[in-house]
């Protein structure tokens, strides 16, 4: 990955202490975090940063492009750091979020739904990882 200046320069986003905080919070995770838990983990090197401004912070992210917010959880927003197209497994059991590769799940149909313009899909599947 890209050094987080570089990024959030590229995404035409000021860097300030907080918005570096944030963003290598969240940037390089293999999670999908609440803006509850992006914060919790900001505040350990950053104490003094409020929970407005990592919510802020995190949606001029998605706006720019950087995360995508996902509802994945029932009634709870995550940020997804992968924003390439995918498709997600909730484990009903833990409540962990995977990414799954695109084309490990074919959709078929949605584009002979005549009475909608589709922009996007994704598949999200939930169940229960099998233990190895």
């Amino acid at each position: 990955m890209k050094p987080v200046l570089a990024v959030l320069r590229e995404h035409g986003i000021q860097a300030t202490p907080q918005r570096i905080a944030v963003a290598e919070c969240v940037l390089a995770s293999q999670t999908h975090p609440t803006a509850d838990e992006v914060w919790a983990r900001v505040r350990r090197t950053l104490p003094t940063v409020s929970r407005a401004t990592v919510y802020n912070t995190l949606h001029l992210f998605a706006r720019r492009g950087l995360l995508k917010p996902q509802v994945l959880r029932e009634g709870i927003v995550v940020f997804d750091p992968c924003v390439e197209r995918h498709h997600h497994f909730v484990d009903i059991e833990t409540g962990k979020i995977y990414d799954i590769p695109w084309g490990a799940v074919k959709v078929s149909g949605h584009r002979s739904l005549q009475d909608f313009e589709v922009r996007e899909h994704q598949v999200v599947l939930r169940g229960r990882r099998k233990k190895r």
